[in-house]
């Protein structure tokens, strides 16, 4: 069984109506790391069926080189999910990465996916196991149930939180997605945020925060995605082409942090080695640098890297 690729670069994922050919043939020309083709919120139930055939037609002519390709289907108290898997995941299986499945409550949902995706594969002679799943939580059973369903099976990718429905499951005092209910003087997410992320990191996965609706503002959308971003989170919706720009950057370390973060590394690799004297600690500069410091720098230089950042500097052996 193929092993899912759980560091594919997701500083924008961007939403795309799968009922839209105007906007499936656009997402393809913008620099979005992911682009999730959407059967759920975006398309209106009588459009659904029509859209999988759509979906599967622009997955497999469609250019979407340097992009992870995603479909979100509905969830799995509605009529329609196991036809939009099976239709989409026959159709286009092979030019396909992920299934996003949305309002997941229970780790057995996830299982469900992933045993239908299992005989599509054997059915299509696919590789089996190769497409991911992307769970998103949306309500507070599914954020209670979050560390299950991380665990849930070994093709989950990514925890997204998908704030709208969350804020109204929980009864949220706000009708603005994404931004801080009235009367509320702290942070009204971070304990949702950081649940999802330590259930992501404990089972090695990435974390996406979810949209921002008010799309023509773009220093809104900032300053809740460096939100997210500062607590360690991998990326996060864009539904405007606006906001790709912003979520690639702010998803990004600072060209300085990754060429720190480089060097660090190239030091440790030196000073653990016999010619730099075997040591478990060492100065960098003014700094000191150990096994901590290296683990902390393989995540800035990771993230860097996936972004296709390129140094500035390089760590030269200090003269005896």
């Amino acid at each position: 069984m193929t092993t899912v690729n759980r560091l594919r670069p997701r500083r924008s994922c961007l939403a795309v109506p799968g009922s839209n050919p105007r906007f499936l043939e656009k997402a393809q020309g913008l620099p979005a790391d992911q682009v999730f083709l959407d059967l759920e919120d975006a398309c209106a139930p009588l459009a659904k069926p029509e859209a999988r055939h759509t979906i599967v037609k622009f997955l497999n002519e469609g250019d979407w080189t340097g992009k992870t390709r995603v479909v979100r289907v509905n969830d799995w108290t509605t009529e329609w999910t196991y036809r939009d898997v099976v239709t989409v995941v026959e159709g286009a299986g092979p030019n396909l990465d992920c299934i996003m499945l949305p309002k997941v409550q229970t780790a057995q949902q996830v299982v469900a996916l992933d045993l239908l995706l299992t005989q599509i594969e054997k059915t299509m002679g696919f590789e089996v196991g190769r497409i991911g799943i992307e769970a998103q939580i949306e309500n507070a059973q599914g954020l209670n149930n979050v560390n299950e369903i991380a665990q849930a099976s070994p093709r989950v990718e990514t925890i997204i939180f998908g704030p709208a429905d969350f804020m109204a499951s929980i009864n949220m005092k706000s009708l603005v997605v994404g931004e801080q209910p009235p009367g509320y003087p702290a942070d009204a997410y971070h304990y949702i945020l950081m649940k999802i992320l330590m259930a992501a990191r404990a089972n090695n996965l990435q974390a996406i925060d979810g949209p921002y609706l008010q799309i023509r503002n773009v220093d809104g959308y900032r300053e809740v995605a460096r939100r997210a971003a500062a607590l360690g989170f991998d990326g996060k919706w864009v539904l405007h082409p606006g906001q790709v720009e912003a979520s690639n950057e702010i998803f990004s370390p600072s060209q300085e942090d990754y060429d720190h973060a480089e060097l660090i590394l190239d030091a440790y690799d030196y000073y653990t080695s016999e010619a730099g004297g075997k040591k478990g600690s060492a100065m960098l500069g003014d700094e000191m640098i150990d096994e901590a410091s290296r683990k902390m720098a393989l995540v800035v230089s990771g993230k860097g890297r996936a972004a296709g950042m390129r140094r500035t500097s390089k760590f030269e052996i200090p003269e005896a």
